[in-house]
């Protein structure tokens, strides 16, 4: 194999604050996953407490952590790899080619669930979870800085066209961080593919689980605020695993290389961040009303129904447009080739599926109650994410689509939230 250790030669926007922000973000973004889950544990629950309820070194480590880190992204490699499902090929790459991608990950997300069920039969306690949550996510953060280290070195033995464009500036530390390889396969093991949905996505639903069951190891039986987080977001991760091939056609998998900010975020940030509400409610628990638990379970009905029908009708329009379901719909033309949408839910605002995802959002923190600000960081965070990806995308698709996309934003005037934003 011939070593390739040219990086391409294209000018592109540096994004995440360039070297600066590619240096910063890998040091404070562990850091602030540590934090909020020692602040969640701590009786008050306050993120402004200061000095901080930090936890002692000796704390952070468990030698039961990363046996269950192991093990458990085992399993998912090993399900991954089961010829169940359908295979799918991707969009078009640089070189012409496609790649193919097995789409089996409801599959692994319910023989997990089977599992677990037996390990509860078993009397393996879950709610242990709790106590472990700090020296697993310890775990997890360096594994996703060895995976990073592993798929920055192995980028320079691959060929030009199976590099990311933005990921390839010369910088060492950026290109760390945004990630210079487009698919890192081993064999067909798909790194990025596998870890966008797999280990840590499946594994929130766990950790919500766990939480759940140590509520019942304190309290005899879980909350009705739990089970509506639990049962939320268990939606949510069942649905993207459901409908995995529209992940094909996403920013993450069509346009970032695999790198840091990829791999941190699919096997730290998002199984321990998003379990905030879960962890908080073990600490402190909340009374719901029935009228309160009805308009928390509309808002959620709301949201993800917004959610997954502009999802489905984005993701059919991009594979077939002559579909009867968008066949009928009114589209702009581009220089491209490529059309487009501007009726339907994308003639409503230019991203409803963002709109489903912060009223979603919402949802699940309330059974949390408006007492601490913890539980809504979520919210807080997911909302100024998905305005920087907003972002992101419209600059992109101006660059690509030019006069047909100033059109289009004049059709569409609002980004996510309607006469709003």
């Amino acid at each position: 194999m011939k070593s390739n250790k040219r990086a391409l030669s294209h000018s592109t926007e540096r994004e995440f604050g360039g070297a600066l922000g590619a240096t910063l973000i890998p040091v404070f973004l562990p850091l602030t996953v540590l934090y909020l889950l020692s602040v969640c544990r701590s009786p008050g629950a306050s993120v402004l407490q200061w000095p901080p309820p930090l936890p002692p070194t000796a704390h952070l480590l468990d030698p039961v952590a990363p046996v269950i880190i192991a093990v458990w992204v085992a399993l998912q490699g090993f399900l991954y790899l089961l010829p169940v499902g359908k295979v799918s090929e991707g969009l078009v790459l640089r070189d012409g080619t496609k790649l193919r991608y097995p789409i089996n990950g409801f599959s692994a997300l319910c023989w997990s669930g089977v599992l677990l069920g037996l390990c509860l039969w078993l009397g393996m306690p879950l709610g242990y979870l709790f106590d472990l949550i700090i020296p697993l996510a310890v775990c997890a953060i360096a594994t996703s800085y060895l995976l990073a280290l592993y798929l920055y070195i192995r980028s320079f033995w691959a060929p030009n066209h199976a590099l990311a464009l933005g990921g390839n500036t010369g910088n060492p530390l950026y290109d760390f961080f945004m990630g210079r390889e487009l698919n890192p396969r081993i064999g067909r093991f798909d790194l990025k593919y596998f870890c966008e949905l797999r280990p840590g996505l499946i594994g929130w639903v766990v950790l919500n689980l766990g939480m759940l069951m140590k509520e019942v190891e304190l309290r005899d039986s879980p909350s009705l605020a739990m089970l509506l987080v639990n049962g939320f977001q268990l939606l949510y991760v069942s649905d993207a695993l459901w409908n995995e091939e529209a992940v094909l056609t996403t920013m993450d998998i069509v346009h970032d290389g695999f790198g840091f900010m990829l791999a941190f975020g699919d096997l730290a940030w998002v199984p321990f961040t998003y379990s905030l509400q879960a962890m908080f409610l073990v600490v402190h628990p909340q009374t719901l009303s029935p009228l309160a638990a009805t308009g928390i379970v509309l808002l959620n009905g709301i949201g993800y129904y917004i959610f997954r029908k502009s999802n489905s009708q984005k993701n059919q329009f991009r594979r077939n447009p002559t579909h009867p379901s968008v066949a009928n719909l009114e589209t702009i033309a581009t220089a491209t080739g490529k059309r487009l949408l501007v009726s339907g839910w994308w003639g409503f605002v230019r991203h409803p599926n963002y709109l489903g995802d912060i009223l979603m959002a919402l949802a699940w923190s309330l059974p949390c109650g408006v007492s601490h600000l913890l539980p809504y960081f979520y919210l807080i965070y997911f909302t100024v994410l998905l305005v920087h990806r907003e972002d992101r995308d419209a600059r992109q698709c101006r660059a690509k689509y030019g006069l047909a996309w100033d059109t289009y934003c004049r059709r569409v005037p609002y980004r996510i939230i309607p006469y709003v934003y």
